[in-house]
């Protein structure tokens, strides 16, 4: 995904390390990146509040019980493929 603007931080860098900011495990440095591209980019940002509404619904459903093993997998790959979905739609769109 990329907005198609010019940033200090790409928008696929972004998207890489987006679990990592929200779970407060980025570093200062790329914590500050990720901040100023989010301002910036407003496809990042509604991305950025999918993953946090993910991360929010998972917290919520598994309570204090330990999440299975393979449901951040199983989460990422949904993700991806609801990714894939919505660029085949926006690109359709234009």
């Amino acid at each position: 995904m990329s907005c198609g603007d010019p940033h200090e931080t790409p928008c696929s860098e972004v998207l890489e390390k987006v679990y990592l900011y929200l779970d407060g495990e980025a570093g200062t440095e790329d914590r500050d990146h990720l901040r100023v591209h989010l301002d910036e980019c407003a496809p990042c940002l509604r991305e950025y509040g999918l993953e946090q509404a993910v991360k929010a619904l998972v917290a919520r459903c598994c309570g204090g019980d330990a999440p299975p093993a393979d449901l951040r997998e199983r989460v990422m790959v949904r993700i991806q493929e609801v990714r894939l979905e919505i660029e085949q739609v926006e690109f359709r769109a234009e």
